[in-house]
């Protein structure tokens, strides 16, 4: 220690002050640190004792810098949820409060970066450049915060922004079985968002690393993967990791909601991450409810999803739109996550595995899919024009199953089988083949319309994608009008249809490959 010996040439006070300043210099500072001890460390869980202030979901430093954070506070033990490799920590390891709660880097510094839940660099060596960090936890804005869901989504797939339509600020769940196109729904609506406003930040959540990967890959070949951020917790990683995955990816996102910009967020999945609560309440001993599940597994949903919302005016008029996905088992909609998440939405998009092994794709099934806010956020055109699809479909299907047994059949239903198998034909529709909104209300009307009746229904798919140079070569009042007003008068829309006309004429009246080859 630094000894202070009077000095008698110095005045009383001189010295007191010529001492002060040798302290000061000494840089002795007393802190006092509570070292806890690990009792047990298995399955990503630790056992810890000797911290009795530390408080629930606190960030705590293990021996060697491993990290965790505090799931349960019981009288005598803490469980610990580990959030890096625990081979390196052992029973009698040192533990200690740091006082803080998770925390993930965010800001325009992650655009483009494949990370961690904890913001730490996947996909090289370079560091992320952060601007903040914010909590992995934050409470969702209050209802006077909220604005209503008004703007659309755009998916680019016809049958979701025709019937199911999304709008900025929603949470809409992605639903079905196994292997079924739900990650291929969310990665297309990402990739249209190519030539909007929109951040997107995709959660991947206990899947396969190759998985992920071609998700990636598909990103950055289609869309634009310097608006994304992906965030990556594969199977491989820690449960713990897993767990705060899809709060450090809300987190991000509402960066930029929060400075006014339009965020979309694709959590996949949440049947995996409900999976991974369970075996961590499980293995900490929480008492086990329905399907074995934690009672606050929707408390745990909830408080997740309500984090999406368009904000007001006041406060810059940001979004953040939710598309959960979720996984059903032969396609048990009763089941506990299922009905819980279905709940917290506002609506699904439910996918039918019959209908994907019949090659329709996307796979939906418009009876068990909605949008509670629908009509709402689509363009006043579209809106118009979709109107008599889904009961035109829905009677179809129900038409097709009777007329498979034979016999005569009316005109008349003769006829809504034409329309049905023209309408099965225009809502199939391949990858990374995302439609324009004029697009789209264009081949609406011209169904409407009857151009396609007299097509043959190969030739429907070839009409879809030619669509967009001849709309652009014929069609350019009207697409300026919709940019314009979001709405088309009756003048336009007969533009519309005479243009599709003509080109399902052009189209129709062409050879078959097979003919013209011969």
């Amino acid at each position: 220690m630094t000894s202070i010996q009077p000095n008698l040439a110095l005045s009383d006070n001189d010295w007191l002050v010529s001492s002060r300043a040798t302290l000061a210099r000494s840089r002795f500072v007393a802190k006092a640190e509570t070292i806890g001890r690990v009792g047990h460390v298995s399955d990503g869980i630790a056992s810890v004792s000797g911290l009795p202030d530390v408080r629930l979901n606190e960030l705590l430093r293990f021996e060697g810098g491993r990290l965790g954070f505090a799931l349960t506070l019981d009288a005598d033990a803490i469980g610990a949820v580990l959030l890096d490799d625990g081979d390196a920590i052992s029973a009698g390891s040192r533990v200690t409060g740091t006082g803080q709660v998770v925390e993930v880097p965010v800001g325009p510094g992650l655009l483009g970066r494949v990370v961690d839940p904890l913001g730490r660099p996947l996909d090289s060596d370079e560091p992320v450049l952060a601007e903040m960090h914010l909590p992995i936890e934050r409470p969702a804005p209050s209802i006077i915060d909220r604005d209503l869901v008004a703007q659309p989504v755009a998916t680019g797939i016809l049958l979701i922004d025709a019937l199911f339509a999304i709008g900025r600020g929603q949470r809409e769940l992605i639903i079905g079985d196994r292997a079924t196109g739900k990650t291929s729904i969310a990665i297309d609506t990402i990739v249209n968002q190519k030539h909007t406003d929109m951040i997107c930040v995709y959660v991947a959540i206990g899947q396969r690393a190759t998985a992920v990967q071609r998700v990636i890959d598909a990103v950055r070949r289609h869309g634009a993967p310097e608006r994304c951020v992906f965030v990556v917790a594969p199977a491989a990683a820690s449960p713990g990791l897993q767990w705060i995955a899809p709060f450090s990816g809300v987190s991000i996102a509402e960066y930029f909601r929060d400075r006014g910009q339009h965020a979309l967020i694709v959590i996949d999945d949440l049947s995996k991450h409900a999976a991974t609560h369970r075996e961590l309440a499980l293995l900490t001993r929480e008492p086990p409810g329905r399907e074995a599940y934690p009672g606050d597994i929707f408390y745990l949903h909830a408080r997740l999803l309500e984090r999406a919302a368009k904000l007001s005016a006041e406060l810059g008029g940001g979004s953040l739109t939710a598309l959960p996905i979720a996984e059903t088992d032969a396609g048990n909609l009763s089941a506990y996550i299922p009905t819980n998440l279905i709940s917290i939405t506002d609506g699904q998009i439910m996918l039918d595995a019959a209908l994907f092994a019949a090659n329709q794709r996307p796979a939906v099934d418009v009876g068990l899919s909605v949008s509670r806010v629908g009509g709402k956020a689509q363009l006043p055109a579209l809106r118009k024009v979709s109107g008599p699809l889904r009961l035109d479909y829905s009677q179809f299907l129900e038409l097709e199953m009777f007329t498979r047994f034979g016999g005569a059949i009316e005109p008349r239903v003769k006829a809504q089988v034409v329309r049905g198998e023209r309408i099965r034909a225009l809502i199939t529709q391949p990858r990374f083949a995302p439609l324009r909104p004029i697009d789209e209300i264009a081949l609406l009307a011209a169904l409407a319309d009857g151009v396609f009746d007299t097509l043959p229904v190969s030739c429907v798919a070839t009409v879809r994608t030619r669509l967009a140079a001849h709309l652009d070569a014929r069609g350019g009042p009207a697409a300026a009008a919709l940019v314009a007003t979001g709405s088309l008068d009756a003048p336009a829309l007969t533009e519309l249809v005479t243009v599709v006309r003509d080109l399902a004429a052009q189209v129709g009246a062409a050879p078959a490959p097979e003919a013209a080859s011969t």
